[in-house]
């Protein structure tokens, strides 16, 4: 019994189309680049800025805690001159619902919406940011719910298990559809228009800015914030940031057709069946623990964090199992990725370049560093880097391709720093940026560095790619146990390449009281491959 269902990845990326119309003649014949946009807020060219940074925030209170808004009010209290908010994906937890957007975002960030005071108010797809949030999906956000036949065909003893036992897993009475709910909430939705007349007039109201791929779309704070399309860039100081949907480009290689394959394959079978027996364990033990008790509440939010893990891990078996040579990848999105990366370096007034998406390349957190998802990203960054790298060939000198990539999905804040990896991504900066609510991970036993293992003729070696320098997650164990939930604020500062100082903002819990603090910030100056902290 699976909770949570992943769509095919060529079915999200149509869907997506169809919801911002996508090259429709409309948007053709008056030129319209619908993967970039122009925030107006009048300071959009000053050099000097900071933003925030939060990451797999989606979930409602649980036993009386609700860490996502213990988060929010870090960022208010820290976020004084902030510009916006890139989110990195995992809006919404289970499963990306309509029917959870009040409780797990409305809500938990009213301050930064408008009409905020009165939240109930509100309509997911109606959201008028007062400061800009800016996200991208997460895989969550466009899962569906098969539990639902379950529901209305017979509760079967699986589902009985599930509604007999104490956790609370944010499921309602069905899912994203498809990430139809994310498209509604942040996308500009296109497709709501029924006629040709009030789609006109809507674009050239809101695409009115001129850019050099184009008219796009103008984010106004306060007025209208939507998103132009599920990944898009912007220019802000002087530096290019990209957004990435991750989720189409994760799919992991097809399994090899010899014996090798064929014996790992058995392998990840018998593990998604271990896999499935131990969570109805989980939910049997749940059915026996009491949430009033503070023992009890632990043990609960340990099993509740067991069996997402188990459901994440079973997705990427299910992946892995399925994956063929038919099997989708976005190369559309990845093509334009490389395509504007290059051009953002043939443009002299570029100074430097963010990168964020949902799926981390490197991560150490113990659930998320070896999964077959993680190493397809990993490679498919590496292809367009690459890509971008014999284009432009000595105009980048020493500096990395990009200044920093951001992501999320590993539930916890860590800072790494790739070495020689053999590609165009050694020595660049990666920021995992994803324990901004939900239940936190902790890191891998097999430590801070990251190796990488490929075929030298017969020989099997290993290299370092990556090193961990920051690691903030779920340690200690029992009543012991802290929680430290995180964001970031990030300052940028003038020069070219710019300095960014990153200001990790922790809210933890332990012993069922709360703490603010803030880390000591460290330094990110791409002059050489060498970081300085």
């Amino acid at each position: 019994m699976e909770f949570v269902s992943d769509p095919p990845i060529d079915v999200k990326i149509r869907k997506m189309k169809e919801r911002v119309r996508w090259q429709e003649p409309s948007l053709v014949k008056r030129g319209i680049d619908q993967t970039r946009m122009v925030i107006q807020d009048g300071a959009a060219d000053d050099p000097e800025f900071s933003f925030l940074v939060i990451g797999d925030s989606g979930s409602g209170a649980h036993g009386g805690d609700n860490p996502q808004r213990r988060v929010a009010q870090l960022m208010l209290q820290q976020g004084e001159g902030c510009r916006f908010v890139l989110h990195t994906g995992d809006v919404i937890y289970l499963v990306g619902s309509s029917e959870y957007y009040l409780q797990n975002f409305i809500q938990p960030y009213q301050e930064f919406l408008v009409g905020g005071e009165e939240p109930k108010q509100i309509d997911s797809d109606r959201m008028i940011f007062k400061l800009p949030f800016l996200p991208v999906p997460g895989n969550h956000d466009y899962y569906d719910l098969p539990i639902l036949y379950g529901v209305l065909a017979q509760a079967t003893w699986p589902l009985r298990r599930l509604l007999r036992s104490k956790i609370d897993l944010d499921i309602g009475w069905h899912g994203s559809f498809q990430g139809k709910a994310y498209a509604k909430a942040f996308l500009d939705y296109l497709l709501a228009f029924n006629n040709e007349g009030e789609l006109s007039v809507h674009l050239d109201s809101h695409y009115t800015a001129s850019t050099d791929t184009g008219r796009c779309l103008v984010y106004q704070p306060g007025r209208f914030t939507k998103l132009p399309n599920r990944y898009y860039t912007f220019r802000y100081g002087g530096i290019d940031f990209f957004a990435l949907d991750s989720n189409t480009f994760n799919a992991p290689a097809p399994l090899p057709n010899t014996k090798e394959g064929e014996r790992y394959r058995r392998e990840l079978n018998q593990l998604k069946n271990d896999l499935e027996r131990e969570k109805l364990e989980i939910l049997e033990a749940s059915a026996q623990l009491n949430p009033d008790s503070p023992e009890d509440a632990e043990q609960l939010d340990d099993l509740r964090a067991k069996l997402e893990q188990i459901d994440e891990v079973t997705i990427d078996i299910e992946k892995q199992l399925v994956a063929d040579d038919q099997t989708t990848t976005d190369f559309e999105q990845l093509e334009w990725l490389r395509r504007r990366l290059i051009e953002s370096w043939h443009t002299k007034e570029v100074r430097g370049r963010v990168v964020y998406f949902h799926h981390p390349p490197y991560v150490t957190e113990a659930t998320k560093w070896r999964q077959a998802q993680t190493l397809a990203v990993r490679q498919r960054i590496r292809w367009v880097l690459d890509g971008v790298a014999k284009d432009v060939g000595n105009l980048a000198q020493d500096r990395p391709i990009v200044d920093l990539c951001l992501s999320g999905h590993a539930h916890c804040l860590e800072y790494l720093r790739t070495g020689n990896t053999g590609y165009a991504d050694s020595h660049l900066n990666w920021i995992v940026c994803g324990g901004s609510g939900h239940s936190l991970r902790r890191q891998r036993t097999e430590g801070p560095q990251l190796m990488e293992t490929f075929r030298e003729g017969e020989k099997q070696l290993s290299l370092k790619v990556a090193d961990s320098l920051l690691f903030v997650g779920r340690n200690g164990q029992g009543l012991q146990k802290r929680r430290p939930y995180s964001c970031l604020r990030i300052d940028v500062f003038d020069g070219c390449p710019p300095k960014f100082v990153v200001r990790p903002l922790i809210a933890e819990l332990s012993q069922r009281r709360w703490s603010d603090r803030q880390l000591e910030p460290f330094t990110i100056l791409n002059t050489s491959p060498n970081p300085i902290r």
